[in-house]
């Protein structure tokens, strides 16, 4: 469907420990020690795994203090999942520039970081046939066993304020969508977590009744770069969270970061 290469060619290691939260150390295949970038931000559940595959995309700005950043790596059962949360964004981008993202084919522009309701910026304004349409990308990287994509995997109230002011918009008129990005292949929907922020899952549903369209994309990191695959359906209807909830407890093990006690 579209692939976007990256910035430069991957290196491969093993990932030792996260911590500081944007910190990770890794042991490269030449068994070099490296400290990498996360750049994100969340508790990136079941994913750090200490002994995981992991890919490295080095710095491209000179005197860079971390010369690498950590951008995907391998599951257990072999699944690829990306890591990097700034590349959803470079991703759409990408694809409105060719022209390629579903149901913005025809664009006649866009913007990116464009401000608008209370302080906040949506992440591109589309210039479309009947007007501007307000676009919002999310990333999403926790898949559970029943195949859905649940976001966010952690509190964003942020991301709550976000869709509010989007409904507001579409109340006032105006148009706006939200695309989730899904950095694994293995997702057969998308829905908004009850389970990890209720309040954000009942924002999504009271912009979508205001008018605010919901789309989903799932991709596959490859070594060369992210290939998109195909649109997932996005849920927004309320589920029974028992088993989310143990899933949840399951992948804590494997989730968030080392905060080291200070030196000196």
């Amino acid at each position: 469907m579209f692939s976007l290469p990256w910035p430069a060619p991957l290196v491969e290691g093993t990932l030792l420990r996260r911590y500081h939260r944007f910190l990770t150390d890794v042991r490269l295949l030449s068994g070099e020690l490296v400290r990498a970038h996360c750049v994100n931000t969340g508790v990136m559940e079941g994913l750090v795994r200490p002994g995981a595959r992991v890919w490295l995309c080095p710095a491209l700005t000179p005197g860079r203090k971390l010369p690498f950043t950590w951008v995907s790596m391998e599951l257990p059962d072999g699944i690829r999942v990306g890591v990097d949360t700034s590349l959803p964004n470079r991703l759409v981008g990408a694809m409105l520039e060719a022209r390629r993202l579903p149901g913005f084919e025809r664009h006649r522009g866009f913007a990116a970081e464009v401000s608008y309701g209370e302080g906040s910026r949506v992440d591109f304004s589309v210039k479309m046939a009947r007007g501007p349409r307000l676009l919002e990308v999310k990333n999403c990287h926790l898949v559970y066993p029943d195949g859905g994509a649940y976001f966010p995997d952690s509190v964003s109230a942020r991301g709550a304020r976000h869709l509010r002011e989007l409904a507001a918009v579409a109340r006032a008129g105006g148009k706006a969508s939200v695309v989730f990005i899904v950095q694994r292949h293995d997702a057969r929907f998308v829905r908004p977590s009850d389970v990890h922020d209720p309040t954000f899952a009942a924002e999504a549903r009271l912009a979508a009744d205001a008018g605010v369209t919901f789309s989903a994309l799932r991709l596959r990191p490859d070594p060369e770069g992210v290939s998109v695959l195909d649109p997932v359906p996005v849920d927004l209807a309320p589920f029974p969270t028992d088993e989310p909830h143990r899933w949840r407890l399951e992948g804590r093990r494997w989730s968030g970061w080392e905060r080291p006690p200070r030196e000196g």
